[in-house]
C-alpha cells in the first residue's frame, strides 16, 4: 500500500505521528460515532475494537495454538503466546538484562525500575503500574465479578483469576520446575519455587533483617512487628495476620472439609494438611534436616526441629514468660492460665486443653489399644505411651537436668522436675492461694478443702497412694520400687 504525505501528517497538539488518516482523527477524537458496547455500555474508538471486545461477553476464541491447544479471542494474542513454545524474548530490560516476548510487558516491567504508578484508584487513592490492575481493582468497591466458573458456579474479578481457579478442577500443572520436577497450577508459584534452588531471597525485613524469596511473604510478615491482624472471623471475632488463616479458621465453625484423601477418604478444611497427610501413604518425608539428617513430611515440622538445633525460642508467654519454639505449644500452654478446655469428650463430658489429649481419653471409652510392645505384649492406647514403654526395657534415660545430673525418661518429667530447682509453681489453689508445681499435687490437694473422700476400700482416703498403701495390707504385698509416674 502506497503511503500519502498526508497520512504520515503530525499531530501538532501532541506531536505524535500517524501512518494512516484514520488513526490520526481516533487520536484528535475526530473519528465521528462512538462504537458502544451493548451488553455493558462502553464505548470503543473503532468498530475493530468493538469487536475485540465484544468476545469477552460471548467467550468466543476462534485463535488456537497448534502446541498446546490453548484459546485466544485475537490473532495478536496467539501470536504473543507462540513465542512461549519458540523461546523467542527479543525486548530486554535495559536495568536488569530480563527478556520479554511483547514490548508492552518490557515497558509495564519498566516501571519497577522507575517506581511510576500512573493509575490511580479514584476510591481509595491506591496507584497502580498498568490500567488493567486498576480496573481488577477498582471491582472490589464496586463488587463486580462478571467471571464465573462453570464447574461450581464461583465468582471472579478478573479472567485471569477465573483461568487459575479452573485448574483445580481440571487437576492441571502445566508449570514444572526443571530442577526437581514439582509441578504448578500457576507460573507466578514455580518462578517463587525455583527461588527455593537459587536460594534468591530478594525482600528484606528492615526490622529483623530476615529476608524472603516473594513481596507477600514480607508484608505478611512485616504484621509481626507492627501487630497488625486485619482479617476478622465474623463469628467470634478472633482477628489473624493472614487471609489464608481466617478461610481455614472459618471452616472450624462451619464444619467444612473440601479436601478429601483418595487413599482413605479422609477429609480436611485445608489443602496443605492433606498434602501432608497423602505423604504418611507414600512414606516422603522431602524436608532433611541439615544439622542431623532427620526427615520430616512437613516444612513446618523441620522448621520446628531446626529450633531444637539454635535453642531458639521464640513465642513466649506473657502471663509467666515462658518460652517456646512453636506457636502452637505457647496457646496450648496460655490455657493453663485461662483454664480454657475447649475440646470435650462426647460420652461423658470430660473437657481437655489439647485435641490429641482428647483423641486418647476417647479410646479408653472404645477400649482401643492399638499399640503394642514387641517386648511384654502390653498394649496403650497413644504411641507416645508405647515410646515411653519402651524405655523401660531399654533403660534409656535420654533427659538430663543441668542442675543435678539426674536423668527421665520423658522429656515432661525433666519439665516437672525442673520446677524444683526453678521454685515455679504453676498451679494455685483458688481458696487457699497455696501453689504446687504439678497439677495432680493441687487436685489432691482440693480434697483438704472439699472433704472428699474418692478412694474406698473398708476405709476411705484423700490420696489414691493412701489406699494403693493400705490394700497391701490385706494382700501382705511388698512395696514395689519407686518407678517415674507423670499425671496430666
Amino acid at each position: 500500500m502506497d503511503i500519502k504525505e498526508e497520512d504520515c501528517a503530525p499531530n501538532h497538539e501532541s506531536g505524535m505521528h500517524f501512518t494512516e488518516q484514520p488513526s490520526l482523527k481516533i487520536h484528535t477524537g475526530e473519528s465521528g460515532e462512538p462504537f458502544t458496547c451493548k451488553q455493558r455500555g462502553e464505548i470503543l474508538t473503532t468498530n475493530q475494537s468493538l469487536e475485540s471486545h465484544t468476545v469477552i461477553h460471548t467467550g468466543d476464541q476462534n485463535f488456537n495454538c497448534v502446541v498446546c491447544g490453548k484459546s485466544f479471542t485475537q490473532r495478536r494474542y496467539l501470536k504473543n503466546h507462540m513465542k512461549i513454545h519458540t523461546g523467542d524474548h527479543p525486548f530486554t530490560c535495559p536495568e536488569c538484562d530480563k527478556c520479554f516476548t511483547v514490548k508492552q510487558s518490557l515497558e509495564t516491567h519498566l516501571k519497577i525500575h522507575t517506581g511510576e504508578k500512573p493509575f490511580i484508584c479514584p476510591d481509595c487513592g491506591k496507584k497502580f503500574r498498568i490500567k488493567h490492575s486498576l480496573e481488577g481493582h477498582m471491582r472490589i468497591h464496586t463488587g463486580e465479578k462478571p467471571y464465573t466458573c462453570q464447574e461450581c458456579g464461583k465468582r471472579f474479578t478478573e479472567k485471569q483469576t477465573l483461568d487459575k481457579h479452573l485448574t483445580i478442577h481440571t487437576g492441571e500443572k502445566p508449570y514444572s520446575c526443571p530442577e526437581c520436577g514439582k509441578s504448578f497450577r500457576v507460573k507466578f508459584c514455580l518462578e517463587n519455587h525455583i527461588k527455593i534452588h537459587t536460594g534468591e531471597k530478594p525482600y528484606t525485613c528492615q526490622e529483623c533483617g530476615k529476608s524472603f524469596t516473594e513481596k507477600q511473604n514480607l508484608e505478611r510478615h512485616m504484621r509481626i512487628h507492627t501487630g497488625e491482624k486485619p482479617f476478622a472471623c465474623p463469628e467470634c471475632g478472633r482477628s489473624f495476620r493472614v487471609k489464608q488463616d481466617l478461610k481455614s479458621h472459618v471452616r472450624i465453625h462451619t464444619g467444612e472439609k473440601p479436601f478429601s484423601c483418595q487413599q482413605c477418604g479422609k477429609s480436611f478444611s485445608e489443602n496443605k494438611t492433606l498434602e501432608s497427610h497423602m505423604r504418611i501413604h507414600t512414606g516422603e518425608k522431602p524436608f532433611v534436616c541439615s544439622h542431623c539428617g532427620r526427615r520430616f513430611r512437613g516444612k513446618q515440622n523441620l522448621e520446628s526441629h531446626m529450633r531444637l538445633h539454635t535453642g531458639e525460642k521464640r513465642y513466649t508467654c506473657p502471663q509467666c514468660g515462658k518460652s517456646y519454639n512453636e506457636q502452637k505449644s505457647l496457646q496450648i500452654h496460655i490455657r493453663t492460665h485461662t483454664g480454657e478446655k475447649p475440646f470435650a469428650c462426647d460420652e461423658c463430658g470430660k473437657s481437655f486443653r489439647q485435641q490429641s489429649t482428647l483423641r486418647g481419653h476417647i479410646k479408653i471409652h472404645t477400649g482401643e489399644k492399638p499399640f503394642t510392645c514387641p517386648q511384654c505384649g502390653k498394649s496403650f492406647i497413644e504411641k507416645t505411651k508405647l515410646e515411653r514403654h519402651k524405655k523401660i526395657h531399654s533403660g534409656e534415660k535420654p533427659f538430663d537436668c543441668h542442675h543435678c545430673k539426674k536423668s527421665f525418661t520423658m522429656k515432661q518429667s525433666l519439665d516437672i522436675h525442673m520446677r524444683i530447682h526453678t521454685g515455679e509453681k504453676l498451679y494455685t489453689c483458688q481458696q487457699c492461694g497455696k501453689s504446687f508445681t504439678v497439677k495432680h499435687k493441687l487436685e489432691r490437694h482440693m480434697t483438704v478443702h472439699t472433704g472428699e473422700k474418692p478412694y474406698t476400700c473398708q476405709q476411705s482416703f484423700r490420696e489414691k497412694p493412701g489406699l494403693v498403701s493400705h490394700i497391701k495390707v490385706h494382700t501382705e504385698e511388698k512395696p514395689e520400687p519407686e518407678v517415674e509416674v507423670v499425671l496430666e
